[in-house]
């Protein structure tokens, strides 16, 4: 394998909405994520990815773009994203953008030529079909519920949207589509941009021509998904992507690859794959249910093991996948992995050593490093999630009560991981000095990362640990390179592994809070990492407490 920049990195992702309000409007901003750089610099990480600050209406909290050339004037200016790049650059680190052209808004240039002149070139930028009464050209159900056709504003067509309805497909078939596309990467990449987080890319290839299928619901439409089995040839559009813009900046892309086959891998991810890496999210489909999220079943820990070592073997050391415990479309990872007695500091470091071990690139989301947890909604009103309040009616319509459906729809909302970041014990959790845009988790005054900062036991100090570790000159090639093999895999409640290399490294998870017994193979060298005071051992054998996690050297 070529080493690349990226390889021994540690990513972190910024929600621009939710970080920090450098101005009081509620919103964060640009300029606070410039003000926060020495907090990212200190836990270590290297690599920030932002989550959409394009300018946009923000149907789809800025995954609907209006122009791709500017900065969301409630983040800031195209002068702060500069600063941003610059000042990032002077700490050795890097930012990503999040490139999201499987769709743009409807209130885009193109998309508003297209309404003026659907038989003209912008009206060749989407999937345009004429109109017909009492009937839609196919029964795909969108991403956020409905079928995914709308009408064309002021004529007899409409258009495909896999998304919110604001959200029009690109067709990718165009080459002049992705003309505009490759410039506009390019921009960016020159003005010293280290590279994209790539949206939602596996829809911006459909099967053609467009036809039904059976349907899955009760509203007769089906998923979405389905189409997406039997769409063939992504690959020559991500390829030409690669080649136009990624490859020439030796810039760093992951893409966000649902779906994807085991003899697929090394076309996306491996020497000369069309993304430096890509997301794994077995452990986030783990309990899915095609019904709706009412009917989604809570990941055992012996499930959450076995997602993560599934991924493991498909990959092997062809390339790099990227681990994530959650992200800004997830809840909470602690609230969702964790069993209730486990969502403890205790549990929070656990599974952050059992996920930040992996062979990968470790993906921080903002305020994990904290232990931030899910929030209490207590009215569907305080949601403001598109995908969560479709959740909550398909609940309804399922026959559940306002009340149970609200309970059930907030175990898997966006907003869990949307909430403002908790800064600091002060008001809205020192997040802002206005009226936050979003309900702030009212156990700020607990978790929070003023308390954190200086705490050697924090769950922030244990994050900085892991991160310290997995640059160690002594361990990093281990860490980075190594080869990844389960151990005692098919115990009840445990999480082990092996990392090898020039060194060789155990990791063990108790993953419950009663005590269990390991018998290690030889004699510990040196313990790496514990996240309890002390070991019990008695001879090779190590009684682990509840939630003990521990980093070995043999």
């Amino acid at each position: 394998m070529t080493k690349k920049w990226w390889h021994d990195k540690v990513a972190y992702q910024i929600y621009p909405k939710s970080f920090y309000d450098s101005n009081g409007d509620g919103i964060g901003d640009i300029p606070g994520i410039i003000s926060k750089l020495d907090y990212l610099k200190d836990l270590g990480v290297d690599i920030l990815w932002l989550s959409p600050c394009f300018r946009s209406p923000m149907a789809d909290q800025g995954y609907d773009i209006s122009d791709y050339y500017d900065i969301d004037p409630r983040f800031g200016t195209i002068q702060d994203m500069e600063e941003l790049i610059e000042k990032a650059k002077k700490r050795n680190m890097y930012i990503l953008m999040d490139l999201v052209v499987n769709h743009c808004s409807d209130e885009h240039e193109w998309f508003q030529k297209a309404c003026q002149d659907p038989d003209g070139k912008y009206g060749n930028f989407f999937y345009l079909r004429d109109k017909k009464e009492g009937e839609l050209p196919t029964n795909w159900r969108s991403y956020f519920g409905g079928p995914v056709w709308e009408d064309l504003p002021g004529t007899d067509k409409q258009y495909l949207h896999v998304f919110h309805k604001k959200q029009p497909d690109l067709n990718w078939e165009n080459p002049e589509v992705r003309e505009e596309v490759y410039k506009n990467i390019n921009w960016w990449l020159d003005k010293g941009l280290g590279g994209f987080r790539i949206d939602a890319i596996i829809n911006i290839k459909k099967a053609l021509p467009f036809h039904d299928y059976e349907p899955d619901r009760e509203d007769g439409l089906c998923s979405i998904s389905k189409m997406l089995e039997e769409a063939r040839g992504i690959g020559e559009f991500l390829g030409e992507m690669r080649d136009r813009t990624f490859k020439k900046y030796d810039a760093f892309s992951v893409g966000e690859v649902f779906n994807e086959k085991k003899e697929e891998i090394p076309d996306f991810i491996g020497e000369n794959g069309y993304f430096s890496s890509m997301f794994d999210f077995n452990e986030t489909i783990c309990g899915a249910s095609d019904k709706g999220w009412y009917d989604c079943k809570p990941v055992t820990p012996d499930e959450y093991k076995k997602a993560c070592f599934e991924t493991q073997r498909k990959v092997g050391d062809v390339g790099f996948v990227s681990n994530i415990i959650e992200n800004h479309d997830e809840p909470r990872g602690v609230s969702r992995y964790l069993p209730e007695d486990g969502c403890c500091d205790a549990g929070k470091k656990m599974l952050a050593g059992l996920n930040f071990m992996l062979r990968g690139l470790p993906f921080i989301y903002q305020g994990q490093e904290l232990g931030m947890e899910n929030c209490p909604f207590t009215s569907i009103e305080e949601v403001d999630d598109i995908s969560t309040l479709d959740e909550y009616q398909v609940a309804l319509n399922a026959g559940f009560t306002p009340q149970d459906a609200l309970k059930l729809v907030s175990r898997y909302s966006r907003d869990n991981a949307r909430t403002p970041m908790q800064w600091s014990q002060e008001e809205n959790a020192g997040f802002t000095t206005g009226k936050p845009w979003l309900k702030v988790n009212p156990n700020y005054s607990i978790i929070n990362a003023a308390s954190q900062e200086n705490d050697p036991d924090s769950v922030r100090s244990f994050y900085k640990k892991l991160i310290a570790l997995r640059k160690n000159p002594q361990y990093r090639e281990t860490i980075v390179y190594g080869s990844l093999e389960p151990v005692w895999e098919d115990r009840h409640n445990l999480m082990s592994y092996w990392r090898k290399g020039d060194k060789t490294l155990l990791v063990i998870g108790n993953y419950q809070k009663d005590t269990q017994s390991v018998t290690l193979p030889s004699e510990c060298k040196n313990v790496l990492l514990n996240n309890y005071g002390d070991i019990a051992w008695e001879g090779l054998t190590v009684s682990l407490y509840g939630y003990q996690l521990l980093i070995l050297e043999l």
